[in-house]
């Protein structure tokens, strides 16, 4: 039977690809022992459990980008979370680790490589990050990429995991469900809008001010705003749905016949799947990655990219309505979006990682 640890954690960009890749992996052996590693600090701590596997924690070592007094803190800290990974691979009796990227990642990959246990970095976005840069360069040459084009040593493109429930998407079918579920009206042109599972201030602010605009304009709105945030809309002619978290992404992407959202490899991934037309308003902050993970399906014509600086009141009441209420080009950019990243990624990577284990047997 083998044994499988899955390293990520943090934001749903880590623990979504995680959670989908376990689900591929069980359905190719459903013997096949799972056990992901995080860190108390992340959303791996919700929604992993929730999922059905086992997660075991380990001491999250942040790494400063730049020079500072932090800097010193982390050898020590390093040590230890290195060490608590390598007591979760010795115990799990781990055949491979799978590494996502994020805090959780770097000690794992040093106690895998340590333990002389074949590694698998998967990385999520268009520009890799630091944990994942160290592994494709020191540790391993089994690399998965999201995107074409990713720089990384080694790497083959296998795209981006994401659940059944999202790539088997029929979102037409689905559409009358999922506007019961939320409360929507089954008919009138449906935004949904979403910051990623942190939600998004920018994102928030903007279209509070709008509000009222977008009802005289006969738009109904479903915007998750993230779980520390708040917003408080009052009831009008046009439903106007808050939440913290969706819980039902699925529904989510069948009720909306377009999305305002991050620029996120696992929000584009999904959202260009299903064949959703989408405005993505990158983060402005780390490395620029959001932008590129956007770009082919922008310069494919299935969405808009946006300057975060830019989203304002003024700017959804200047952009949103025209769209929302232009029905051939919401079609025209859904065919555009449709086809372009690939759906099976979790398929691949299943697949790529039992190779690793069968060849290192």
């Amino acid at each position: 039977m083998p044994s499988i640890v899955l390293a990520g954690g943090g934001t749903a960009g880590h623990t979504s690809p995680l959670i989908a890749t376990a689900d591929a992996l069980r359905r190719i052996d459903p013997t096949i022992d799972i056990v992901a590693l995080g860190t108390e600090r992340g959303l791996e701590t919700k929604v992993v459990p929730e999922a059905g596997y086992r997660l075991e924690l380990i001491p999250p070592v942040p790494l400063p980008r730049k020079p500072t007094p932090a800097l010193l803190a982390v050898p020590g800290k390093m040590w230890a979370s290195v060490t608590a990974a390598r007591k979760v691979l010795d115990e799990a009796k781990a055949d491979a680790l799978v590494g996502f990227g994020g805090y959780v990642s770097t000690p794992a990959y040093i106690a895998a490589w340590r333990r002389k246990t074949p590694i698998i970095v998967h990385e999520g976005n268009a520009v890799p990050g630091i944990a994942n840069k160290f592994a494709a360069r020191y540790c391993t040459e089994n690399v998965a990429v999201s995107f074409p084009g990713t720089d990384l040593p080694h790497a083959q493109y296998v795209g981006l995991p994401i659940r059944t429930a999202i790539s088997s998407l029929d979102r037409a079918a689905k559409r009358a469900e999922a506007r019961e579920y939320f409360g929507l009206d089954p008919d009138a042109p449906t935004l949904f809008v979403t910051g990623g599972s942190q939600g998004a201030q920018r994102l928030n602010e903007a279209f509070a001010g709008a509000v009222e605009d977008l009802r005289a304009a006969g738009i109904q709105v479903l915007h998750a705003i993230g779980p520390k945030n708040t917003l408080e809309v009052a009831p009008g002619r046009m439903p106007y749905v808050v939440l913290q978290y969706v819980d039902r992404m699925d529904l989510a992407y069948a009720a909306a016949d377009a999305v305002v959202c991050r620029a996120g490899a696992n929000t584009v991934t999904e959202v260009s799947g299903v064949g959703l037309p989408a405005i993505y308003v990158p983060l402005p902050h780390g490395n620029g990655e959001q932008e590129l993970n956007a770009k082919a399906v922008v310069d494919a014509g299935g969405g808009l990219l946006v300057n975060n600086a830019a989203v304002t009141p003024d700017w959804v009441r200047a952009t949103v309505p025209p769209l929302l209420l232009d029905r051939a080009r919401l079609d025209a950019m859904s065919a555009a979006a449709s086809g372009l990243i690939r759906k099976d990624a979790d398929d691949r990577l299943a697949k790529m990682i039992l190779d690793v284990v069968r060849s290192s047997t």
